[in-house]
C-alpha cells in the first residue's frame, strides 16, 4: 500500500467530482456515509477541524451516494450550521436524521433536504439504541410525515424489524423505513437476526415502502445485509470514521463501497 494515500489530499470545493452511478437498476445498493463523528472530534475542542463538510465532499468523491447527518437536540456533534452548509455544498443527497420535534421539523422545512429520517432520542444515550416506538407515537409521527410531505421532503422512519411497526409506518404514509441493524451487528452469527431483516424487507416492500438499513454496520459485517434483495440504501458512519483514522477516509469509504458491491454481485 502506498505511504501517501489520496485521502490526505485537500478537498477542492470548486471541483465537482464524479459520483457513483445512481440507483437506476434494481441490483444497485446506495451508500450514505454518516459524518456525525467527524463533528464529534471537532466538538471535542470546539474548534474548526476536522470539518465535517470537507469529509462529506471527500466521501462523495470516493463512492458515497449520499450524506447522512444527525442533528441531535443537544447538539453534541453536528450543528445547525453544518446542516445548512451540507444542503448548499454537497452534490449528492442529504439525509437529515432528527427527532420528531417542532424545532427539527421547522429546520427541515426551511432547508428541505432530500430526505429526513425520524429517529428516537434520549439525552442520556451514547448513540441511538433502537427504533422508534411507532405505535406509541402514531399521532406525532403522522403529523411529522404530513409536514415533510407538504415541504416536498421524503420521509423515513428508523424502526426495528418488527412487522407491526412496519405496517404502522406504511399506514402513516412514510416513504421509507430504515431498519435498525444493531441486533444483527451485535449477533452477526445468529441466523435469526439476519432472517428478521430479510422478512422485514420483504414486508416493507410489499406495503410500498422503500427499505433502508443501518446501525453498527462495518466493512466486516456489511456483506450479509447488503446481499438482502430489496434493501435500497445503507447508512454507515461510525465504523467508516473509525477506520479513517488509520487508513484515511478515502480508503475507508471505498472498502465499504466495494464490500457492498461484492455482496450484491454474488448469486443469491
Amino acid at each position: 500500500m502506498s505511504d501517501e494515500p489520496d485521502s490526505v489530499e485537500p478537498v477542492d470545493a470548486n471541483v465537482t467530482a464524479p459520483l457513483h452511478p445512481s440507483n437506476t437498476g434494481s441490483g444497485y445498493l446506495r451508500l450514505f456515509v454518516n459524518i456525525d463523528h467527524v463533528a464529534t472530534l471537532r466538538q471535542a475542542r470546539r474548534g474548526q477541524e476536522p470539518d465535517p463538510i470537507d469529509a462529506a465532499l471527500l466521501a462523495e468523491r470516493c463512492g458515497a451516494d449520499g450524506i447522512t447527518a444527525h442533528l441531535r437536540e443537544d447538539r453534541r456533534h453536528i450543528q445547525d450550521a453544518d446542516i445548512r452548509q451540507l444542503a448548499e455544498r454537497i452534490t449528492s443527497r442529504l439525509n437529515l436524521e432528527c427527532a420528531a420535534t417542532s424545532e427539527m421539523l421547522a429546520l427541515a422545512e426551511a432547508i428541505r433536504p432530500q430526505e429526513v429520517t425520524l429517529v428516537p432520542e434520549r439525552r442520556e444515550e451514547v448513540t441511538t439504541e433502537g427504533g422508534l416506538a411507532v405505535r406509541r407515537h402514531v399521532t406525532l409521527l403522522a403529523d411529522s410525515v404530513t409536514r415533510l410531505k407538504r415541504a416536498g421532503v421524503r420521509s423515513s422512519l428508523f424502526i426495528d424489524p418488527d412487522p407491526d411497526d412496519i405496517r404502522c409506518a406504511a399506514d402513516l404514509g412514510a416513504d421509507a423505513i430504515e431498519l435498525h441493524t444493531g441486533t444483527y451487528a451485535h449477533h452477526p452469527n445468529d441466523p435469526a437476526t439476519l432472517a428478521a431483516l430479510r422478512d422485514a424487507t420483504d414486508l416493507g416492500r410489499s406495503l410500498g415502502l422503500a427499505v433502508h438499513a443501518g446501525h453498527g454496520l462495518t466493512v466486516f459485517n456489511v456483506g450479509p445485509v447488503a446481499a438482502i434483495d430489496g434493501i435500497e440504501e445503507l447508512n454507515i458512519g461510525h465504523s467508516i470514521i473509525s477506520r479513517a483514522i488509520f487508513l484515511g477516509l478515502a480508503h475507508a469509504v471505498r472498502e465499504v463501497r466495494d464490500a457492498m458491491d461484492l455482496a450484491r454481485a454474488r448469486p443469491s
